[in-house]
């Protein structure tokens, strides 16, 4: 084998060692549950989130297509027809095996100045909390980045009723939720500073073996 053959393989081994160190170019893609796709079971107007949804238990989330009134659930819309709710405004849960959750579209159904409350658990000890205030009008996106939880504990209360809402009838502290994201993986960038550095060290491994090489064959 010639040197320069060497050379280019010790190169592209150093080069690529050092590439999976880094992990650069790690990416998973991520997965949105919409809402939308979920067979009709009763109505069109609202029915619970079957277990198994994008391979996850639901418990006291709904979905609902109310398209024809001017509450969140209609303003909270970001793809599709449907969004998710809590039922009742109390308390829901999302759980499965370990799953990273990475964000998700939230308005309040009838209470501008809603506070929600998103727990992050894993095997019942909670690793994250966030609270975020959300408004009827429109959709907040927010990015939770949860790693390795099992289980989403949504808790939402507070809020005031606005007043283009109080004819409707409704009220609670219920929220929209939609687009739901999770298992979403971050690509690992190096620091510019790093790499060459690293890329350097490379090199010089490379150019260090192909001295030893050489004095073996002279």
């Amino acid at each position: 084998m010639s040197i320069s053959t060497v050379a280019k393989k010790l190169s592209t081994a150093a080069i690529g060692a050092t590439v999976i160190v880094l992990g650069i170019g790690a990416v998973a893609q991520a997965t949105v549950l919409t809402f939308d796709d979920i067979p009709l079971i009763f109505s069109r107007y609202s029915e619970p989130i079957p277990n198994g949804y994008g391979g996850f238990n639901w418990n006291n989330f709904f979905r609902t297509s109310d398209t024809y009134s001017l509450t969140g659930y209609n303003n909270g819309r970001v793809s599709g027809d449907y969004v998710s709710y809590n039922g009742f405004g109390l308390p829901a849960l999302v759980s499965d095996s370990i799953f990273d959750f990475n964000s998700a579209y939230l308005t309040a159904a009838f209470y501008d100045g809603l506070s929600v409350t998103v727990e992050g658990l894993k095997s019942g000890a909670t690793l994250y909390s966030k609270t975020v205030v959300v408004n009827t009008t429109q959709p907040t996106l927010v990015n939770f980045d949860y790693f390795g939880v099992d289980e989403l504990r949504f808790t939402s209360f507070g809020g005031v009723e606005p007043d283009y809402l109080i004819n409707t009838g409704g009220g609670g502290t219920n929220f929209a939720l939609d687009n739901f994201t999770f298992n979403e993986k971050a690509t690992s960038v190096p620091e510019s500073t790093l790499l060459p550095a690293l890329l350097s060290i490379a090199t010089l491994s490379t150019g260090s073996v192909l001295k030893r090489k050489q004095l073996k064959q002279s």
